[in-house]
């Protein structure tokens, strides 16, 4: 059931599990048209799929349907109201890797986002926990993109989400290490061998993506730092599975360091083949032009084994996930 919100009216029609999300317009985008002002508002989201969603599921704060074309005021509410559609029956419980009094990991299924959002509410991590522990407390100390999978921490207790979140942000600013206590080594399979050895290449915000979500590596002496140690397991026919190790923790450091080195992740829908792959897949309008070229449905990225001082009893901590059957099934398949 959606939470009712003051000044907000349900249009007729709109069913009582409707998922409402509202937008308030700042100053500096009024007179914006409204597809365009919800594009902006909603991540990865291109404008074909901000028009569809404003004819499907834009009204007023008084419950009008509001049009694509029109603009925006100051103040003004835009309501979005959303239908369900993620079918969360007959799915298995989460993969449990290790779970104590303060802390819960898990092994995080491709696909999956971790949190709800406008586009997923049931189908998330934290939504598909809290129905499996109705009376806990459940907090995401870090986060994985929708289509990374391996290991994910969610803290059970408040104590224990601002210690580990501490030990986290301190490795993210490249002050932490495995002398620190913290470890990460996520596996990927790419396109191209890259050479072994640290890539060290500060990260900045790509200010010419559409979407606002992509990532570059910055110019010399600017930038966010950014290391990755970078082992090849194996090559295959032009192919590599990598073994990285992150320094620090930067928005798809991974990603962008390996498509630098002209090795870009299989599959990766922003930093491989052509960027406009990732707005096509918001979209659902991948042709099977575009699956052939990315080869795989998602980016083969897995965060592999996370070893640690664990951050509320300090014992050591090391925990594995194994690599899931659709990367190791492409990976068998080079043969």
């Amino acid at each position: 059931m959606t939470r009712k919100t003051p000044g907000i009216v349900r249009p007729p029609g709109i069913p009582p599990d409707a998922i409402l999300r509202v937008l308030r317009v700042p100053a500096e985008l009024s007179g914006m048209r409204l597809d365009r002002f919800v594009q902006g508002q909603l991540r990865h989201t291109s404008r074909t799929r901000a028009n569809a969603i404003v004819k499907r599921s834009a009204y007023s704060a008084e419950g009008r349907a509001r049009r694509p074309s029109e603009r925006v005021r100051e103040d003004e509410q835009i309501a979005l109201w959303r239908l369900p559609f993620e079918d969360t029956s007959d799915q298995p419980p989460l993969p449990i890797l290790y779970e104590d009094p303060h802390l819960l990991v898990i092994d995080k299924p491709a696909g999956m986002a971790v949190h709800p959002s406008a586009r997923y509410h049931k189908n998330t991590v934290i939504k598909r926990l809290e129905e499996q522990r109705p009376d806990e407390f459940l907090a995401l100390v870090h986060r994985l993109d929708k289509e990374t999978s391996g290991i994910l921490l969610i803290a059970r207790s408040l104590e224990a989400e601002r210690a580990f979140k501490r030990a986290l942000e301190a490795r993210s600013l490249g002050s932490s290490g495995p002398e620190d206590g913290i470890e990460k080594i996520y596996l990927g399979l790419t396109l191209g061998v890259p050479a072994d050895g640290l890539i060290d290449a500060p990260l900045e915000l790509d200010p010419d993506n559409a979407l606002r979500v992509k990532m570059r590596v910055a110019r010399p002496g600017s930038g966010l730092e950014a290391r990755t140690e970078v082992t090849v397991r194996e090559a295959r026919a032009g192919y590599a599975l990598v073994e990285c190790a992150l320094h620090t923790g930067r928005q798809h450091q991974i990603r962008v360091h390996l498509a630098h080195l002209s090795c870009p992740i299989v599959g990766d829908k922003l930093y491989g083949p052509d960027e406009r792959l990732l707005a096509r897949a918001a979209d659902d309008a991948l042709t099977s032009e575009d699956l052939a070229l990315l080869e795989l449905p998602r980016h083969a990225l897995h965060a592999h084994v996370y070893r640690m001082r664990h951050a509320v009893t300090g014992e050591a901590l090391e925990v594995v996930a194994p690599l899931p059957v659709d990367l190791a099934t492409f990976w068998q398949g080079l043969r």
